[in-house]
């Protein structure tokens, strides 16, 4: 399957101080999105009552985290009349306060998630000094009191000829497409994962157009069996919970940071490179590892390298970031060279890697031009069995060992 086309970085053809002395921004897959998150309208009903009833809104519908679509190419995007039967005409109606107030555990509420607005489109919501086509996503996994709706749902628009795509990695979307979806995956998925209380074990309630969680002070089902138990006359008192005290009271979406790494031999002519037992024959990347707490990047960088494949690094720069919804992950992507006499590689430290070599920049150059694709699909023309596999483009893996064979280690380096 062909490659997207990775998105532009912000300004990609402003002059400056910054990209004079460290070059062009890197901007990488599931980054880039078209769509202005004004985030600080998120908690205003009157707003988002609007943007969900404009007729320039787009939603995109999620069944088990996959995404609605025509193909795996092309998202498909639906119109508010389309989703009204599942979530009501108007869930905004009502404050933020009031919906707190009022929560019953025993009812389903679909999860909705205002993503933002695409200013692009002049003819779009106008709301104070803000224009812009809004966009949603919704779930739309049959469950709960919701099952039936859902159900419907679901059926209309396979009727239409579109279905959920399945499958981990989405990476065949367009690049704005793929922003959209790694946004609404990942807070799709946070709700999903976060159905109670951490702190007293009862069920949340999302708000601030799903991007929070609460724990309400009061249920109108009893708290005995509150999922699906009996709905009482009046609201039942929770226990007290920390979480509504303080400034610790909402829980909000996590973003896992994760560090992958280039490593440059001492003498800048090889890059290290390592392969999982699960990976197909041939097939290596960068290696990875996450940020551990009370730890900077470079440090857990090291660590990581170390743990992983024994050799020791030094310098360790930053190169750029990748946003990757599996489920909340920021990619952090560096190079680092080792220092003299560090280049060993040790395996019985951590058992992650299957192995780990060292590769000629010639090696690693000549995989990222024939050699590439995603996991498990098959290489270019020209591609010669037995030699190198490496990730494709839209992985940060591969903008990384390109940017390594292109010179970042040098006299003058760029990104």
């Amino acid at each position: 399957m062909p490659q997207p086309v990775l998105p532009e970085p912000a300004f990609p053809d402003l002059d400056s101080m910054l990209s004079r002395k460290f070059g062009r921004e890197v901007a990488n897959y599931f980054s880039g999105s078209p769509l202005n998150r004004v985030s600080f309208l998120r908690t205003d009903h009157t707003f988002l009552s609007a943007a969900l009833k404009h007729p320039t809104t787009s939603f995109l519908l999620f069944n088990n985290l996959n995404p609605l679509a025509r193909n795996p190419s092309n998202l498909s995007y639906i119109s508010y009349a389309d989703v009204t039967p599942l979530i009501g005409e108007d869930p905004y109606s009502k404050s933020e306060e009031q919906i707190i107030s009022e929560y019953n555990s025993t009812i389903t509420i679909p999860q909705l998630i205002f993503l933002g607005i695409d200013e692009r489109n002049e003819r779009g919501l106008t709301y104070n000094v803000y224009t812009g086509s809004p966009f949603f996503a919704l779930d739309v996994t049959p469950k709960g009191t919701m099952t039936s709706q859902a159900d419907t749902l679901i059926q209309a628009m396979e009727s239409r000829g579109l279905r959920f795509i399945e499958g981990r990695i989405q990476a065949s979307l367009p690049a704005p497409d793929a922003a959209i979806y790694a946004q609404s995956r990942a807070l799709l998925d946070w709700n999903a994962r976060n159905p109670f209380c951490a702190q007293c074990g009862q069920p949340t309630l999302s708000i601030n157009g799903g991007t929070k969680r609460t724990c309400p002070p009061k249920d109108m089902a009893s708290l005995e069996g509150a999922i699906g138990g009996d709905v009482g006359a009046l609201p039942t008192k929770r226990p007290d919970c920390a979480t509504r005290k303080g400034v610790s009271n909402l829980c909000f979406p996590r973003t896992d940071p994760t560090v992958i790494m280039a490593v440059v031999s001492a003498d800048g002519k090889r890059v290290l490179i390592g392969r999982q037992k699960r990976w197909p024959p041939y097939w290596y990347s960068a290696l990875a590892g996450f940020v551990e707490p009370a730890e900077s990047v470079e440090e857990a960088v090291r660590r990581e390298v170390w743990e992983e494949s024994g050799v020791k690094l030094g310098r360790v720069v930053i190169h750029s970031t990748q946003p990757w919804p599996y489920p909340a992950n920021l990619m952090i992507g560096a190079v680092g060279q080792c220092i003299p006499g560090g280049e060993e590689i040790v395996l019985k430290h951590d058992p992650e890697l299957e192995d780990a070599r060292w590769a000629e920049l010639d090696e690693v150059r000549e995989a990222l031009r024939v050699g590439t694709s995603n996991l498990g699909e098959s290489a270019q023309e020209g591609y010669r069995e037995g030699n190198l596999r490496l990730p494709g483009r839209t992985a940060i893996a591969n903008q990384l060992l390109a940017a390594v064979v292109n010179g970042f280690v040098g006299e003058s380096p760029k990104i």
